[in-house]
C-alpha cells in the first residue's frame, strides 16, 4: 500500500513577509504522508513566482538555502508518494507553468481515474507533458479552460464536471490563493489562521506546528479564495448532487493520531476500534501488543476495555520509511526486520493479542508472527483494525492489484494459515463505521465492500464516454 500525498497553502496580507519556513515546517508535519518527493511554490510581488522541489524527505530536499531562496507572502507546498506517476523528479509537485501572463502552481493530492482520456485530448490540442501524473493534467486543464472564460470559479466549476475522482487542490495564480476540496469530501482538507495569514492543509496537525488557529475543514466541493487579503467561499454546483465519501482509511491508517479531520479526532477513532476488536474477539491473553505506530490507540483501547496490561512487544527504528514504499518482496521482508525488533524479555511464554491496521499482500503479518514467535511468544492472535481488503482503490491509495490482495483470494481460516498465527479477527464493517461515528453512507468503503462512490476505470473505457469527455472539453460556456 502506498499512502496518499499532503498539501499545504498559505497567504499572508504582509507584503514583506516570506512564508516558505512556515510552509515548510507544515509540510514537515506531514511528511507521514508523503517520502518521495516534496516541493514548495512561492509568489513574491517584485520577483513573481519562485519554486524548488527535490526527491526524498523535507529535511533533505531543502537542506542548504533553497528555503531563502523562496521568497514571497503566499506559498504553496506539497509531500509525494507515486500513486499515478513514477517516482521520480520530474512528478514532484507544485507544478509550475505560465498562465495569462504571468504563472499557475498547483498541488494535488488525490488520484484522477479517468485522467488518461483527459490527458490524450490536452495532447491532441498541443499540450506538452513533463511527467506522467494525473496532477500535471489537472494543471494544463485548468490552464485550457480560464483559457476560455477568463475566471478561475468558472473553470473549476467546469473541470469539476469533467474530472473523475478524488481531490483537494491549492492553486497559486500568481498573488492569489485558490483550494478546493472534491465534491465528495473524498480527501480532507482544512482552513486555519494565524494573525494576519490565513493556512490551508491536508490535516490539522500542521497548523499546530506553526501555532496556526484551526478554523473549520472545508465542506465538500468548497473553493476558498484569498485574494488581495479577502477570503472568499464558493460552493460547487455539483456538491449538492453527491453522497460524502470520506476515505476511512484516513481514520484507520493514514493521517496521523493527533490530527482532527472532519470533526472526528483519529486518536479517539483508534481507540474506539480497539474496544470494539474486543467486543468480537474477547481474546484471553496476558499481553495486548500493537504493531507501531498506527496501531497503538487501537491496542489502547483493547486493552482498556478487557483489562489485559497493555505491553510495546515491538520496538520500531523510527530511522526506517515505511514498508509498503519498498518495490520488491525481498525488500519489503527485510524492511520488516529493520523497522520493527522484538523486545524479547517481555514476550516470552506469554500469549499475545497482536493488533494491527490492515493487511494487504500478508507477507508482513507472516514475518512479524515469525518475528514473535522467536522472541518466544506462545501463543499469537492477530485482530485487523480494518476489515479485509478486497479491492484496489482508485482514489489515491496506491494498493496492490486484486490477484496480490491476500483477502480478496483466500478465506480468514486459510489467511491465518499463511501467516501462522492462533487466531486472526477483523473488525466488522458495521463496527469500523460505528468507531469512526459517521453513517456508512458518509463513507468510501470500496476497497472493503466493492461499492465505490464513482464510475471506476472499466467502466470509461467505453467509447459514448471518451465521446462525451470531447465534447465537454471541446464545448465553451
Amino acid at each position: 500500500m502506498k499512502d496518499k500525498c499532503g498539501i499545504v497553502g498559505m497567504y499572508s496580507n504582509d507584503h514583506d513577509k516570506d512564508v516558505s519556513a512556515s510552509v515548510y515546517y507544515a509540510l514537515y508535519a506531514l511528511q507521514h504522508r508523503g517520502q518521495e518527493s516534496a516541493g514548495i511554490s512561492t509568489y513574491n510581488h517584485q520577483k513573481g513566482i519562485n519554486y524548488y522541489c527535490g526527491m526524498g524527505l523535507v529535511s533533505d530536499v531543502f537542506k542548504n538555502d533553497e528555503l531563502q531562496k523562496l521568497e514571497g507572502n503566499i506559498g504553496i507546498g506539497h509531500v509525494r508518494y507515486s500513486t499515478t506517476g513514477q517516482s521520480k523528479l520530474e512528478n514532484s509537485q507544485p507544478f509550475v507553468t505560465d498562465f495569462e501572463g504571468g504563472y499557475i502552481a498547483m498541488a494535488h493530492n488525490g488520484d484522477i481515474v479517468n485522467s488518461k482520456h483527459l490527458r490524450s485530448h490536452l495532447e491532441d490540442i498541443g499540450y506538452e507533458f513533463n511527467s506522467d501524473t494525473d496532477s500535471e493534467v489537472l494543471c494544463y486543464l485548468i490552464k485550457e479552460e480560464h483559457s476560455k472564460n477568463g475566471d478561475i470559479i468558472k473553470t473549476l466549476e467546469k473541470i469539476s464536471k469533467m474530472i473523475i475522482g478524488s481531490y483537494s487542490l491549492v492553486i497559486l495564480i500568481n498573488d492569489e490563493l485558490y483550494a478546493l476540496r472534491d465534491p465528495k469530501a473524498m480527501k480532507p482538507l482544512a482552513l486555519a489562521k494565524k494573525d494576519d495569514m490565513y493556512v490551508v492543509a491536508s490535516e490539522s496537525v500542521a497548523f499546530d506546528v506553526i501555532s496556526a488557529e484551526f478554523i473549520r475543514d472545508f465542506k465538500p466541493g468548497e473553493i476558498i479564495s484569498v485574494i488581495d487579503g479577502e477570503l472568499t467561499s464558493h460552493t460547487l454546483e455539483i456538491a449538492d448532487q453527491y453522497e460524502n465519501a470520506r476515505c476511512m482509511f484516513e481514520y484507520v491508517y493514514f493521517a496521523r493520531p493527533d490530527s482532527v479531520i472532519d470533526g472526528k479526532s483519529v486518536f479517539d477513532v483508534r481507540l474506539n476500534i480497539g474496544k470494539k476488536l474486543y467486543e468480537e474477539f474477547p481474546f484471553d491473553a496476558d499481553l495486548v501488543v500493537p504493531v507501531p505506530d498506527s496501531s497503538i490507540p487501537c491496542a489502547l483501547g483493547y486493552s482498556r476495555a478487557s483489562g489485559i496490561e497493555y505491553g510495546e512487544g515491538l520496538i520500531k527504528n523510527r530511522y526506517v520509511g515505511r514498508t509498503f514504499i519498498m518495490p520488491s518482496q525481498e525488500e519489503r521482508e527485510l524492511a520488516v526486520k529493520l523497522k520493527l525488533n522484538p523486545l524479547k524479555e517481555g514476550l516470552q511464554g506469554k500469549d499475545i493479542v497482536l493488533i494491527d491496521d490492515s493487511i494487504v499482500r500478508g507477507t508482513t503479518s507472516a514475518e512479524l508472527i515469525n518475528i514473535l514467535r522467536e522472541a518466544g511468544a506462545r501463543k499469537i492472535y492477530l485482530l485487523i483494525g480494518c476489515p479485509p481488503v478486497i479491492a484496489p482503490c482508485f482514489y489515491g491509495v496506491a494498493m496492490a492489484s486484486k490477484d496480490e490482495l491476500i483477502a480478496a483470494n483466500f478465506t480468514i481460516d486459510k489467511i491465518q494459515e499463511k501467516i501462522g498465527s492462533d487466531a486472526l479477527g477483523y473488525i466488522s464493517i458495521h463496527s469500523l463505521v460505528e468507531a469512526i461515528g459517521m453513517d456508512e453512507d458518509e463513507l468510501c468503503l470500496g476497497c472493503i465492500n466493492e461499492k465505490y462512490p464513482t464510475e471506476i476505470p472499466d467502466d470509461l473505457e467505453a467509447e459514448s464516454y471518451y465521446d462525451f469527455l470531447i465534447q465537454s472539453l471541446s464545448k465553451d460556456d
